[in-house]
This record gives structure tokens, sequence and C-alpha cells, in this order.
């Protein structure tokens, strides 16, 4: 089942002539790419995150090079 958003969204396109209904899915088809490529990213910085807070908290004495 489309959520409101879905179905507030759906209403407010077929309220346009077909040409700018055309142009709008269009925008928002980037748009939402933008978005998933974002997530994407964020997941990424994330972990990559998580283990550098983990290398970070490992003893010094560990570490398999000298300190700069």
């Amino acid at each position: 089942m489309p959520s409101t958003a879905i179905a507030t969204v759906e209403k407010m396109l077929e309220s346009l002539p077909q040409e700018a209904q055309e142009q709008v899915v269009e925008h928002l088809r980037e748009y939402i790419m933008d978005l998933q490529d974002e997530l994407r990213w964020d997941t990424l910085f994330k972990h990559a995150q998580d283990k550098l807070v983990a290398a970070a908290s490992v003893p010094q004495r560990f570490r398999p090079y000298p300190p700069a």
C-alpha cells in the first residue's frame, strides 16, 4: 500500500500537464539517486569511522610501525 506522501505526490503530479509531469519525474529520479548515493557514502563512512576509532584505541606498543 502506498504511503500518504506518495499518494500526495501522485495527486500533485496528476494535476500537471504531461510534459510538466515528465520534467518533475526526471527531477525526482535525479534527486532520489543523489540521496541514495549520499546514504551509501554515509554508511561507508560510518563503517570506516568505526574501524578508525577501534584502531586508535589499540595501545601504542601493539602498532606495527613507529610513531611519526
